[in-house]
């Protein structure tokens, strides 16, 4: 029996890891990819480490990770997710390990040894892949298709397109139909020139509160001070969730932010007490609250209050100041920078019309959609990857069956 011809466009999570997962006695298949390499997203994932899932193993519970696809993912979660990644690697020796915030690495801490394990995959298949293909054309050919590409034409039986988000790939769906939503960044570093945070990149925050009182949105959790501004899980999530929105917004914006994530009058009451028992302190040098001494000496800067100061004579009014600076902090956003590892767009392919049993196309016959081609986009934390490996294993499981 002649084998059937699959070609996958994409040579990224998604792509790769459908070819992973396909019958090589039924298929012949080519993987396109137009960069010099394959799985590059996946290698500098994590800082190099590949965040290559989240501990969540509730389909109920993944999705709610998801600003946009969060619906039409849980019947896809339901036939494979986190665990059955953890399973599908460990089965080829590549142990995973779980961290304490539930972001899933190899225990090898290397992204090569993620990549290896597909690429050997692919390759003890006998699967073709070939780097610096740039697909120009797809056209529908008697139920199959013809793709024109750098290197040539291929021919096709089945077509698994799993590019990315660029806007020449969205370009070529649009040409065959499909709509497009448009796509706008998700992820990224608020930019803020502010004395606040001026000079102290690298501050971290273990819990920040932060909210855009123009979209009646907050979000919490550790927050960083970037070269940029700001960016860290607290301002990753609001990103995330309100890219469209702040997209309009044109990234300009006023943000809310309590370095302390407490209420005001709580850290009120911890200076007060701090003050009580340590009256000979001077306030520079007092480890009230959980910040670092550098901040703590901005923040004393902004209330214009001499470090050197006793702790007991500041007054009720310079206590309001620093409360004020710590508590209920506005900045003016101007820009982003996008987040380098987990470059993600919201927008993509419109999932009305994608069937997601499946992840077929209801436009093009014999043609499936994956990956961050389609408007799905998740939160930082091997979300993104997530659906990458049950959207890619579940095209495998419907072509193999057919």
């Amino acid at each position: 029996m002649k084998k059937k011809k699959i070609l996958i466009i994409g040579g990224g999570a998604a792509g790769f890891f459908c070819a992973a997962n396909l019958d090589e006695n039924k298929f012949y298949v080519i993987i396109l990819e137009q960069n010099s390499d394959v799985l590059q997203k996946v290698k500098i994932s994590g800082g190099g480490r590949c965040n290559v899932s989240h501990a969540c193993f509730d389909p109920k519970e993944l999705v709610q990770f998801y600003p946009r696809g969060n619906k039409e993912l849980l019947s896809v979660f339901h036939q494979f997710q986190s665990g059955d990644t953890m399973a599908w690697f460990e089965e080829r020796n590549v142990p995973l390990k779980i961290e304490n915030d539930n972001r899933i690495f190899p225990e090898s801490n290397s992204s090569q040894t993620i990549i290896d394990a597909m690429v050997s995959e692919v390759k003890s298949k006998g699967f073709e892949v070939r780097t610096q293909s740039v697909v120009s054309e797809i056209i529908k050919d008697n139920g199959g298709y013809i793709i024109k590409t750098s290197n040539g034409e291929f021919s096709a039986d089945y077509v698994v397109y799993a590019t990315g988000s660029s806007p020449r790939s969205l370009k070529l769906l649009k040409n065959l139909g499909h709509q497009i939503v448009e796509a706008v960044p998700s992820l990224f570093t608020f930019n803020i020139k502010n004395d606040t945070l001026k000079d102290l990149m690298g501050t971290s925050f273990a819990y920040a509160e932060v909210s855009i009182p123009q979209l009646k949105m907050d979000e919490s959790g550790p927050m960083l001070i970037t070269h940029w501004g700001l960016s860290g899980p607290a301002i990753l999530k609001i990103s995330a969730w309100k890219a469209r929105e702040l997209a309009a917004l044109k990234y300009n914006f006023d943000i809310h932010v309590n370095f302390l994530g407490i209420d005001a009058e709580d850290a009120e009451e911890i200076f007060k007490t701090f003050r009580q028992q340590n009256p000979k302190k001077s306030i520079g040098t007092s480890k009230i609250f959980d910040i670092t001494t550098r901040f703590w000496h901005r923040i004393l800067w902004l209330s214009k209050i001499d470090p050197d100061k006793n702790i007991s004579t500041v007054s009720s009014k310079e206590l309001q100041s620093i409360l004020q600076n710590l508590c209920k902090n506005v900045m003016k956003v101007a820009g982003k920078s996008t987040y380098k590892d987990e470059f993600v767009t919201a927008g993509g392919v419109e999932l009305k019309e994608i069937n997601f049993k499946n992840m077929s196309s209801k436009i093009l016959d014999n043609f499936y959609l994956a990956g961050e081609v389609l408007n799905i986009d998740a939160v930082t934390g091997g979300f993104n990857f997530q659906a990458c490996w049950s959207e890619g294993w579940i095209i495998a499981q419907d072509l193999n069956s057919k």
